[in-house]
């Protein structure tokens, strides 16, 4: 699979081991930053590259990773089209694509350790949307009409 991968300095070491074991297990991983530990970076900078190289089509996953996952997630999701889960156990990992078609897995760094975030992003990578069940189709487009209608400057009152 191709895949975005990015960090701020908090996930730089992490980012690095989990982009070359991607790389070993024959996926092709785009690295957006961080390439230097500079503690003045900004988290949202790399969560917006991942997002932006996701939405323009350069692949069709991503990784994000800072210290806890937190911040990135966050600064992720609120780019439309975005579906960025936090992921630490990995039913998560694979439930978050199958069900809700997560496409950036956000890892923290200072939460897990190698071992496991290898573990995170092949469960990621081989996980598949269950497009054809309808109750995760019918969630998804919810969720999309959410995020449309607060787009266009709505609210829930105006479904």
């Amino acid at each position: 699979m191709k895949l975005v991968i990015a960090s701020d300095h908090a996930g730089l070491e992490l980012k690095e081991e989990v982009r070359a074991n991607l790389a070993q297990a024959g996926h092709e991983v785009i690295d957006l930053g961080a390439y230097t530990c500079d503690p003045q970076d900004d988290y949202p900078d790399f969560a917006e590259k991942a997002g932006e190289a996701i939405k323009a089509g350069v692949a069709p996953r991503g990784i994000v990773i800072c210290g806890s996952g937190v911040g990135v997630c966050i600064a992720a999701n609120k780019i439309p089209g975005i579906r960025a889960g936090i992921c630490h156990d990995t039913y998560s990992a694979h439930q978050g694509v199958e069900h809700d078609d997560m496409n950036v897995l956000v890892l923290g760094a200072r939460i897990i350790g190698p071992a496991l975030a290898f573990e995170l992003a092949h469960t990621f990578v081989h996980a598949s949307f269950a497009v054809k069940e309808e109750r995760f189709l019918r969630r998804f487009n919810k969720v999309r009409a959410i995020e449309t209608r607060y787009q266009r400057g709505g609210s829930a009152n105006q479904a």
